[in-house]
């Protein structure tokens, strides 16, 4: 885009999020000269963790907290987080779905202490869910594609004969009317509908499905891992590591126009779909500038984080040993709670995730306080302070919760972009989470990741895989990057050795 004879930067990525700190290692691996501009303060997008002031040695996530996919990711497997200093400790239980009229149902990171506890649906359990997670790599990569090529593992690995069908026959059932197959009991059906919360959307859904066949798959594989420290230590391992190659960071730099960024031979952006459209603005074909703009966001979270005096009271003792809490009641209820949404009316009872991340990670306590995580989904733009609403869907299944908390601040979903531009409306998706969006994201184009015949790219989630913490956004971009303007083919070492 620039007309400078020779720029000072190969490179510049606009972002600090996984996915913006994820390429830019990438690209600084192969020996190129990055620059990382951020709007904030403060590195990290959705996966930063601050003392916000609700109490002394309390910090807490910004917006992601657990975090299934930073064991499960390709990316991530190969930067080696373990052996870069973040302690990633997966809680005993997964998550738990508490129920209004029984026992709540408890997924366990071992598939067969699920099993058992599920009753009739324990062998079905057992054969779905269970023989996924002892293949979780290769779904991982199933899942986790460009969406545009084939998997190598459908080419190289044994099991994918088997494996892959049975994936997407879980996917199928569980995105269509079907949906009751072939789970009889309203405890399991609630257990493995729940994760589909972690998108938020209509239910049935393909689109939520697919999200919740692979994280299901996750909790019994890896289990669902909740960062020593908090969020922020994924974020500082990027950073080092990008620093440590020559990378350079500068925080408070907002990029409104193209005009912004400095001259550089690629420019990649972990932006929302819409503002990549508001930068390049008149510099893309018609076409793709109109689809980037109509490239829709989805429903909303709104957020609040507590302080609390101690553990969560829940009616069930069994669900304050999972690392992460599905709030929604049975799948009939989850799935009025989501039409709801859809429709744009708050519910009364709205889907509610919540974490305790000292369940797993006791050195997030100060004394006999600790945080509390958690949101709740509402629909898009919805300006309401969330704090008594997801207080109240707490209360549902702790009825002593109130007398735990300590301080409180909540954000409501018109607010989420404030600390996080990318987060419109509290679009925490970055796009609906379709099947269709999944595929086409954000244009049904052969390369999604290219603007045109530009030299700039989009690298976050609003490209595939999608949604997550998980870096492959990125990781995706920068290799064509490194193919198409650098002439660079492979893929950089990034152990950390090397």
């Amino acid at each position: 885009m620039s007309a400078h004879p020779s720029p000072a930067l190969d490179a510049v990525v606009v972002g600090s999020g996984p996915n913006g700190l994820a390429a830019a290692v990438t690209l600084a691996r192969a020996g190129l000269r990055i620059q990382v501009l951020e709007s904030q303060d403060t590195i990290g997008g959705g996966a930063r963790t601050l003392d916000l002031g609700l109490a002394d040695g309390i910090v807490h996530d910004l917006c992601s907290a657990v975090h299934p996919l930073a064991l499960a990711s390709p990316f991530f497997e190969a930067f080696d987080l373990g052996a870069r200093g973040v302690d990633l400790i997966a809680p005993e239980a997964s998550y738990a779905q508490p129920l209004d009229d029984e026992p709540a149902a408890i997924a366990w990171h071992d598939a067969d202490r699920t099993a058992e506890g599920l009753g009739a649906d324990g062998p079905t359990w057992r054969a779905t869910l269970g023989t996924l997670a002892r293949h979780q790599d290769l779904v991982a990569e199933l899942a986790l594609g460009d969406k545009r090529s084939i998997p190598r593992a459908l080419l190289t690995t044994p099991h994918t004969l088997a494996i892959a069908p049975l994936f997407g026959a879980l996917v199928g059932l569980q995105g269509s009317p079907a949906w009751d197959l072939p789970l009889r009991t309203e405890r399991a059906r609630a257990l493995l509908g729940g994760v589909a919360a972690h998108a938020i959307g209509r239910i049935p859904s393909l689109g939520l499905a697919a999200t919740s066949a692979l994280l299901g798959t996750i909790a019994h594989g890896a289990g669902w891992p909740i960062p020593v420290g908090g969020s922020q230590s994924i974020i500082d391992a990027l950073t080092a590591d990008l620093r440590a190659h020559g990378g350079e960071i500068v925080t408070g730099h907002r990029v409104r126009t193209w005009r912004d960024v400095p001259p550089a031979r690629a420019v990649l952006l972990d932006t929302t779909a819409g503002a990549a459209a508001d930068i390049l603005a008149n510099r893309l074909p018609r076409s793709l500038e109109s689809a980037l703009r109509g490239f829709g966001h989805g429903d909303a979270a709104a957020k609040v984080d507590f302080v609390l005096s101690g553990p969560v009271p829940w009616r069930d003792a069994e669900v304050g040993r999972a690392g992460t809490q599905h709030l929604g009641g049975t799948r009939a209820q989850m799935a009025a709670a989501e039409a709801e949404v859809a429709a744009g009316r708050l519910p009364d009872h709205p889907v509610t995730l919540v974490s305790d991340p000292s369940v797993a990670d006791p050195s997030r306590r100060g004394g006999e306080l600790r945080p509390l995580w958690s949101y709740a989904h509402v629909p898009a733009g919805d300006p309401s302070d969330p704090t008594e609403l997801v207080t109240r869907q707490i209360e549902r299944f702790a009825p002593e919760f109130r007398d735990v908390i300590v301080s409180s601040r909540g954000i409501s979903a018109a607010d989420m972009a404030h600390h996080n531009p990318a987060l419109v409306g509290g679009d925490i998706t970055m796009g609906g989470v379709t099947m269709a969006s999944m595929i086409a994201r954000p244009t049904p184009r052969w390369d999604p990741y290219r603007l045109g015949a530009t030299s700039w790219y989009l690298c976050s989630a609003a490209t595939p895989p999608g949604p997550g913490v998980h870096g492959m956004n990125g990781w995706h971009a920068a290799r064509r990057v490194l193919r198409h303007e650098f002439g660079l083919r492979g893929t950089p070492d990034l152990s950390p050795g090397s």
